[in-house]
């Protein structure tokens, strides 16, 4: 059974995945196709941008917590399969931000857990405005430590800090206040709403699109001034491009850019 499916249109990916099941939990057979469709999507210069999705009542509810506990069975315990598991996850995530196509999270029922870490990894994120999102792993003994490196660079950190310590879930329009999804729509204008971010960013110029998305990542880690000089440059070479110059041309000339 396959539990990822990829549908390319327009110039926009969409990732659906679909183990309704398990609320689409990140097993290890979905972070590995997770990751195989990211890798391949990288260096497809067809796709502009992507959009990942959930089937069923879940967008994502986090690890597959029964294969996580069959991991105990070794000799270890279990430790050398969760430092595996939850190191395959951390690259898979980090992978998101590091491919040239923006990532638009559709997001629906709830993302808890690794899922909620999903939609804050993700580039930019829409909700159906039913959509409860928690950190709740306190609740049954485990620290949502992994997931919080996510939450921490999307919200506030006490709140994500009480999201992490009491369990708590917020309700999409909390989520979009709080900047963990863009913003939060009607269940029935959601993929709609989705695949028109899609394609508005897919209409963008795909080189000044990766350039930004890199900066926009790189330029976060650094000091103002760092990130000045950073972004200088980048801006230099973007406006060396041949293309740059005729979107500019394009716009003084009132006429739309020849990018084809």
């Amino acid at each position: 059974m396959t539990i990822l499916h990829r549908d390319d249109a327009d110039h926009i990916a969409t990732l659906t995945m679909d183990a309704p099941e398990r609320l689409n939990a990140l097993s290890h057979a979905m972070l590995a196709a997770l990751q195989a469709n990211l890798d391949a999507i990288k260096d497809d210069a067809s796709v502009r941008a992507v959009i990942l999705r959930g089937t069923g009542k879940a967008f994502c509810a986090g690890h597959d917590l029964k294969e996580m506990q069959s991991g105990r069975q070794s000799e270890d315990a279990g430790a050398a399969y969760f430092a595996d598991l939850f190191d395959r996850c951390a690259t898979m995530m980090q992978t998101i931000q590091s491919i040239p196509q923006p990532v638009i999270a559709q997001v629906h029922g709830i993302a808890t857990a690794a899922g909620c870490q999903l939609v804050a990894t993700c580039d930019l994120a829409i909700a159906d405005d039913t959509t409860r999102f928690g950190v709740n792993g306190v609740n049954i003994g485990l620290f949502c430590s992994t997931p919080m490196v996510a939450l921490t660079r999307n919200i506030h950190r006490k709140a994500a800090f009480e999201m992490l310590t009491t369990g708590k879930f917020l309700t999409a329009s909390e989520a979009a206040d709080l900047g963990l999804i863009n913003r939060a729509v009607p269940a029935d204008a959601l993929a709609d709403e989705t695949r028109a971010l899609a394609a508005t960013i897919a209409g963008k110029l795909p080189a000044a699109v990766k350039t930004g998305k890199s900066a926009f990542y790189e330029q976060a880690a650094m000091t103002t001034a760092e990130a000045y000089a950073y972004t200088g440059d980048v801006m230099v070479q973007n406006m060396l491009r041949d293309d740059t110059n005729e979107g500019i041309s394009a716009f003084l000339d009132k006429r739309k850019p020849n990018w084809d």
